[in-house]
C-alpha cells in the first residue's frame, strides 16, 4: 500500500482506469464466449432436431418388412453430402438397423432413450473427435413390430475449431483493448492533471518576497478551483501576516534605538571628561531609567510571545472586577486631577480568572483611556453582568474620534493612529496587544468602537 501510495497521481489513475477497463474487457470477453458458443449449441440441437424428426417421419411410412430392410439405402443415399451428421437406427431387439460407417455411439444414448429428443449427450471417439447427439424412440406402420430407437450426433470438431481461433482472437483483441485503453487513460490523466502542474508551477515562484502573487482561479476546473481559492487565501493570510512581522519588526528596532541610543549618548558624554561623584551619579540614574524602559518593553514582549504560543495558563481564582477597578482608580486619582478628567465607575460583576493579569488588562485600558482624554474630559468605566454567561468591561473616554478603518489594528503591537507622535512619550505600544493576549487566555475578547467623540474599549470574559 506504501509502494502504491509513493506513485504519481498519474500512475495510480492509469494502473486503476486500466484495471478497470481490463476487468470490463474480461467480463465482457467470457459474456461474449459463452453467448458465441451457446449460440453453437442452439444450432447443433436444432439440425439434429429436425434429422431426428425426418427419420420419425420416414420410418412412419414404413409399411413392411421389406420396406425396412430397404430403408439403410434410402438413408445412405439421403445422408449424402451431409459431413458430420451420423445416424443409427436399432431394431427392438437392439440389432442394428442402419449406423453410420466409423461412428461408434454411446451405449447409454442408445439404452437409455429419453421421451424428450432434445436431451443431449456429448462423447469423444478414439480419435477424440467430439461428438453431441441425441436420440428418441421411432414407431414404424408395421404391425406388431416395437418403436426402433433412432439416434443422431454431429461431430464437434469444426465449431471447436472455430471457437478455438475465435478465443484466441477475442483475447488477442481484448489485450490490445486492454493496453490501448490503460495509454489513453495515461494520457487522459496526463492531461487532466495540467491545471494540477500549472498550481505547482504558479506555487513555485512565489517566495517571501513575492507574497502577492495569486493562481489564476478562474482558469482552473471547478474540482480545483475551490483548492487554488483556499491557496490564494493561505497566501493572503502569509502576506498579512508577513506583512505584519515586518512592520513590528521595523517598530520594534525604532523602540529599541531611541532608550539604546540615549545609553550611548549619556555614557560616551559621562566618559568623555573626569566627572564628580554626582555627575556619575546622575548619569547612572539616567541610564537606569533607559534600562528600565528597556526591560518592561522586553519583559512584555516575552508575554506576548508566550501568548501566541498558548503558553499563558491563568491561575483561577474570583475576582471582583469593581474592586480591581476602584483599587486603580486610586492610582491615577493625582493625574486625572491635574488634568480636570472625570473618572467614575458604576456596575458589578465577578469573573473566575487570574487576579494579576486581569489587574493588569483593566490598568492598560485605565492608562490608554488617561493618555488619550483630553484636558475637563471624562472616563466612565461600566461593569455589566447582565448576560448570564459574560462579563463586559468597558472603557469610555472622551476625546477625539478614531476612523473606522484603525479600529480592528488599535490591539496590535506597536500600533498608533499617529505614528508621528513621540513614541516613548506615550508608552512602548504594548498595553493594548497585552490586554487582548489575557482576553484570549481568559477565553474572553478585547474590541473597540469610537464615534461621536467617545471611544470604547471592552473586555469580554466569560463568567
Amino acid at each position: 500500500m506504501s509502494a502504491f501510495g509513493s506513485k504519481s497521481i498519474t500512475v495510480r489513475l492509469t494502473l486503476l482506469f486500466a484495471s478497470v477497463s481490463t476487468t470490463v474487457l474480461l467480463l465482457l470477453g467470457l459474456l461474449v464466449g459463452s453467448l458465441v458458443e451457446r449460440h453453437f449449441v442452439q444450432l447443433d440441437m436444432e439440425l439434429l432436431s429436425g434429422k431426428l424428426e425426418l427419420l420419425r417421419h420416414t420410418l412412419k411410412k414404413v409399411r413392411s418388412d421389406q420396406e425396412l430392410e430397404a430403408l439403410p439405402r434410402q438413408l445412405q443415399d439421403s445422408l449424402v453430402g451431409h459431413h458430420g451428421l451420423a445416424v443409427v437406427i436399432l431394431k427392438p431387439g437392439g440389432q442394428i438397423l442402419y449406423s453410420t460407417e466409423n461412428v461408434k455411439f454411446p451405449e447409454n444414448l442408445l439404452a437409455e432413450v429419453k421421451e424428450n429428443p432434445l436431451h443431449q449427450t456429448l462423447w469423444n471417439d478414439p480419435d477424440n473427435h467430439r461428438y453431441r447427439g441425441i436420440s428418441t424412440k421411432a414407431p414404424t406402420s408395421i404391425e406388431g413390430v416395437s418403436p426402433l430407437v433412432v439416434a443422431v450426433s454431429t461431430d464437434l470438431s469444426h465449431h471447436e475449431h472455430f471457437m478455438h481461433s475465435f478465443r484466441t482472437a477475442l483475447w488477442t483483441v481484448m489485450g490490445l483493448a486492454a493496453l490501448l485503453t490503460g495509454f489513453l487513460g495515461w494520457m487522459v490523466t496526463r492531461h487532466g492533471l495540467t491545471p494540477l502542474r500549472s498550481i505547482g508551477r504558479s506555487a513555485a515562484v512565489i517566495t517571501a518576497n513575492r507574497l502577492d502573487q495569486r493562481l489564476p482561479v478562474a482558469t482552473f476546473p471547478a474540482e480545483l478551483a475551490e483548492v487554488a481559492k483556499t491557496l490564494n487565501e493561505m497566501l493572503a493570510r502569509l502576506e498579512e501576516s508577513f506583512c505584519r512581522l515586518s512592520v513590528f519588526s521595523s517598530d520594534l528596532a525604532h523602540e529599541l534605538r531611541t532608550p539604546v541610543s540615549n545609553l550611548l549618548t549619556q555614557t560616551q558624554v559621562t566618559l568623555s571628561k573626569t566627572r564628580t561623584l554626582t555627575e556619575y551619579q546622575d548619569a547612572l540614574a539616567s541610564n537606569v531609567e533607559e534600562l528600565e524602559c528597556l526591560s518592561r518593553m522586553i519583559a512584555d514582549m516575552l508575554f506576548l510571545a508566550k501568548s501566541d504560543n498558548n503558553l499563558i495558563v491563568p491561575h483561577r481564582e474570583m475576582v471582583d472586577l469593581v474592586a480591581d477597578v476602584s483599587s486603580l482608580f486610586e492610582f491615577y486619582e493625582a493625574l486625572v486631577e491635574e488634568k480636570g478628567i472625570s473618572l467614575t465607575y458604576s456596575g458589578r460583576g465577578a469573573v473566575f480568572g487570574d487576579k494579576l493579569m486581569l489587574r493588569r488588562a483593566v490598568n492598560n485600558l485605565l492608562s490608554n483611556a488617561v493618555r488619550h482624554t483630553p484636558k475637563e474630559g471624562m472616563i466612565v468605566v461600566r461593569v455589566d453582568d447582565s448576560d448570564i454567561s459574560t462579563v463586559v468591561l468597558s472603557v469610555q473616554n472622551t476625546g477625539e474620534t478614531v476612523a473606522r478603518e484603525h479600529l480592528p489594528r488599535l490591539f496590535d503591537r506597536f500600533y498608533r493612529v499617529h505614528p508621528s507622535r513621540q513614541r516613548f512619550g506615550e508608552g512602548a505600544g504594548l498595553g493594548l496587544a497585552i490586554t487582548r493576549s489575557i482576553a484570549h487566555a481568559h477565553g474572553g475578547e478585547a474590541m473597540a468602537h469610537s464615534e461621536d467623540g467617545f471611544t470604547t474599549f471592552e473586555i469580554r470574559l466569560p463568567v
